[in-house]
């Protein structure tokens, strides 16, 4: 649930954070929506490319803001492709850097030298970019001038809209190569950067999202920025320009000021950070117990709720997968507060709707409207982890076929459309793109949306597809089902812009049955129009223009797209589920040969895609704390699903370095960059879980399922450091809830399944029996007596199981206290489907 707050004026703010008497960075709120800056504009901020923070205390504001995706509901039936290691798709510009015309370039500037497809775009713009680094940051020194930093990605449809009117802009341009240094971020490729002056938008706006816009001084502390800025005042925004000039005007009358006032900040930044809430720690009587927590995490999630579609109330919607997460868990461990009905409308209404791509598979972002109909088009791989890993877990707990049509189709699109052909996933597609090919202006959605002729001429001129159809009328079934409209599905709210005008956005207001029923016909006639039409579809889709692919193959994304895949490949009667385990072998794979340097023993953040062998940065961006956690989880969870115990061992090579890397010894906690960072202000420590979970909350899982699988004490002590530093956290299981989680784990123990006996068929059915269910925390150990010891077999407390009657044989221990010894799967199953399988249609509305 995303509450509003109101903005925060600069001068208040700074007052606060520097008072002799203040150690912490506080809020001052502000009736009314504009801030004050140091220069005396009244500055809004302006929801962009807007995110979901997780915090019930961050509101990110919808602006006129442009259309969004087309797609919803389950597909009709499964189907299941093999990932394929190349494209049947026309070739795709993997930058909007291209001259259209093939004459040579206007302008060239230094970001022509860099791998990242977002910097990449702007190589050609008349401002004088450079990437981040040294030679940008010492020439701001040495000429005494302000930087002017632009974060974003390229898939971010206000970024381009703000580079279209401004930064290609010659006379834009020549203000901003006068008066500035001039430096382009990648948020995706340097997220430090992102999330260290986010968080002063943030204190100052309220709000934040992409383009981020930030004036800092040559020692890199923040002065004033906001997010998106018009070319010219308008909608009560001063305009880009006019923020130019006076900035320009202020450093060179009164820098001092300015100096100050950055310093102040950083400063406040820095303490609020190295500070270990003294005054909390000092105070434990107030601690709330995990018991309170857990209640109030069940009345917010209720509370906040929305009954009818799902999701958190309001607009815009985001999936928010790691509450959905904690929910699955809670209902797990106390089914009596019925929490899972929370998860399962959720997940049922976003299938449904058009933020799913109903043609092929896949989500969009988020949706502007609160029905999950008019998404905001583009498509993140990091959204494509998490779901897939939610509606592989939502089948394991339900059983409901729909769940794993919907993964599949996830795991379709991913191979399809986002897959590198050595194994590595792209970042996302963006949200704008040509209506046609000779179309001169991309616009939102234009990929994604039909009119009513289109699918009817489509439908109708393929009507041998369809086979016998009793008399049935595809066209009208299809339009029915999925809401298309003569006259267009999209309402002009959610379309400022009117790109969507006369256009359907898919979307399924009830269900296949009841479409069934309308039309006199069978379920099995109606399955097979929407299957055939959405092949039909698709095909002629792929014919239109595509928005651009972000070629950039990010560590931390790719961790979550493991756990997803293996998550999926523990259901045991998917029918893809060996194309699923080896997909993920090969993702592990492409990440040990491509992002992992063996010298220097770290994690890389990013890889670039090339044609055929993915392409590494001249200078190397080493890992960040997600990228640690991220990937530690999913070959944790990829272990679980293959018992490959490779995977287990990088797993716990890979937290031995995080811990080295970012582990605060002083007060706990992990920073999110390494110590001595080149030109990073301040260290910070990530505290909520938004759109991906942090890095500290995935951390706290992993460190408990390492200390059980090696039996290491120092990695549970570790994790109870953790829980201890953000104990005091308001709202915890709202603000942090897969660290919710993890604290749940770690005070209701974990079960563990030990099975003895050789690699066999028989051993392989046992660890299946339990497997296929979603069990929060499950360790699962395969005592191969045929095969010379592994890692496993250092845990002392193993040597004691032993076969019976020369079988291969299932202990379930809880707590270290074991269960009698089984040799039948039905056994494990009689045994584990009445606590975690449910009856899905008890929970529907």
């Amino acid at each position: 649930m995303l509450h509003s707050v109101a903005r925060l004026p600069l001068a208040n703010y700074l007052r606060c954070c520097t008072s002799s008497s203040t150690n912490h960075l506080r809020k001052v709120p502000r009736a009314g929506s504009l801030g004050n800056s140091p220069l005396g504009l009244q500055t809004q901020s302006f929801d962009c490319c807007s995110f979901s923070t997780g915090s019930p205390h961050i509101f990110h504001s919808q602006f006129p803001s442009p259309p969004v995706s087309p797609q919803h509901q389950p597909l009709a039936s499964t189907q299941v492709r093999t990932c394929s290691n190349h494209s049947k798709e026309p070739p795709r510009q993997s930058t909007m850097a291209a001259n259209s015309s093939g004459t040579e370039p206007k302008f060239t500037n230094r970001l022509k030298q860099e791998k990242s497809p977002y910097l990449l775009q702007h190589a050609h713009n008349p401002v004088e970019w450079y990437p981040w680094g040294e030679e940008a940051i010492q020439r701001a020194r040495a000429e005494n001038k302000l930087i002017f930093l632009s974060v974003g990605y390229s898939t971010c449809h206000w970024c381009h809209v703000m580079e279209k009117e401004s930064f290609e802009n010659e006379d834009v341009a020549k203000i901003m190569n006068e008066h500035f240094i001039n430096i382009k971020v990648d948020r995706e490729e340097r997220p430090d950067i992102d999330k260290l002056y986010m968080m002063f938008i943030l204190l100052i706006n309220g709000s934040g999202g992409w383009p981020m816009s930030v004036w800092l001084t040559p020692d890199l502390a923040p002065v004033t920025g906001g997010t998106y800025f018009p070319p010219n005042d308008r909608w009560g925004m001063p305009g880009f320009t006019t923020v130019l000039t006076k900035l320009a005007s202020k450093w060179s009358t009164d820098k001092d000021d300015l100096v100050t006032t950055g310093r102040s900040v950083i400063d406040a930044i820095r303490r609020n950070v190295d500070h270990k809430r003294a005054d909390e720690v000092e105070d434990a009587t107030n601690m709330e117990t995990l018991e309170a927590k857990f209640k109030q995490a069940v009345n917010m999630y209720q509370r906040n709720y929305d009954m009818v579609w799902g999701g958190s109330l309001g607009a815009p919607k985001f999936p928010e997968a790691s509450k959905l997460n904690l929910m699955f868990h809670l209902h797990v461990q106390e089914p009596k507060h019925k929490v899972l009905g929370v998860v399962l409308n959720t997940l049922d209404k976003m299938a449904a709707g058009g933020i799913h791509d109903h043609v092929f598979g896949g989500f969009a972002r988020y949706s502007v409207d609160k029905k999950w109909h008019v998404p905001h088009f583009e498509k993140m791989l990091y959204d494509q982890g998490q779901l897939l890993s939610l509606y592989a877990n939502g089948y394991r707990l339900t059983k409901k076929p729909a769940y794993l049509t919907v993964a599949d189709a996830i795991y379709r699109y991913l191979c399809k459309d986002l897959r590198h052909p050595a194994g590595g996933f792209y970042s996302g597609e963006d949200a704008d793109s040509l209506p046609t090919a000779d179309s001169e202006e991309k616009i939102e959605g234009a990929f994604y949306a039909w009119t009513y002729d289109e699918i009817k001429e489509i439908v109708q001129s393929n009507g041998e597809n369809f086979g016998e159809l009793g008399g049935v009328d595809p066209v009208a079934v299809y339009a029915a089902h999925y809401d298309v409209k003569e006259e267009g599905n999209v309402k002009p709210s959610s379309d400022p812009h009117g790109h969507l005008l006369g256009k359907n956005i898919l979307i399924v207001y009830g269900s296949i049955r009841e479409t069934a029923e309308k039309f006199n016909t069978t379920v099995e006639v109606v399955e097979r129009i929407l299957k055939t039409g959405n092949e039909l579809l698709h095909e002629v889709r792929d014919k239109r223009p595509r928005p651009h692919l972000d070629t950039k193959i990010l560590c931390a994304w790719n961790g979550l797209v493991l756990s997803g895949l293996s998550q999926l490949a523990c259901v045991k009667d998917a029918p893809g589920r060996s194309e699923y385990l080896a997909t993920a072998g090969a993702l592990v794979k492409f990440i040990r040969a491509n992002l992992y340097d063996v010298q220097a023993r770290k994690l890389l953040r990013s890889c670039y895609g090339g044609a055929e062998e993915p392409l590494a940065s001249e200078r190397p961006i080493y890992g960040f704390i997600d990228d640690y956690a991220f990937l530690i989880k999913g070959l944790i969870d990829y272990y679980v699903a293959s018992l490959d115990e490779h995977a287990l061992h990088w797993a716990k090579e890979l937290q031995d370095i995080q811990d080295e890397l970012f582990w605060d010894p002083k007060h706990g906690a992990y920073f999110y960059s390494e110590a001595n960072s080149p030109n990073v202000a301040v260290r910070l420590k990530e505290d909520h879980d938004g759109a991906e979970p942090c890095g500290n909350s995935v951390a706290a899982h992993n460190l408990l399922l390492l200390s059980d699988y090696f039996e290491e004490e120092r990695l549970k002590e570790k994790a109870r450091t953790l829980f201890d530093y953000f104990a005091h956290t308001a709202h915890f299981g709202y603000v942090l809830p897969e660290m919710m989680s993890a604290a749940l784990l770690e005070e209701q123990g974990r079960n563990t399944l030990i099975v003895v006996g050789p690699e066999s068929p028989e051993a392989t059915a046992l660890v299946d029996a339990v497997r296929e269910f979603y069990v929060p925390g499950m360790i699962i150990v395969q005592l191969k007596i045929d095969q010379p010891a592994h890692i496993v077999r250092r845990r002392k407390s193993l040597d004691n199981f032993k076969m019976v009657k020369n079988m291969p044989t299932a202990y379930i221990c809880h707590n270290k206290v074991c269960h009698l010894p089984v040799t039948e799967p039905e056994r494990l199953t009689e045994e584990f489907q009445p606590r975690y399988t449910f009856d899905y249609q008890e929970y529907e509305n």
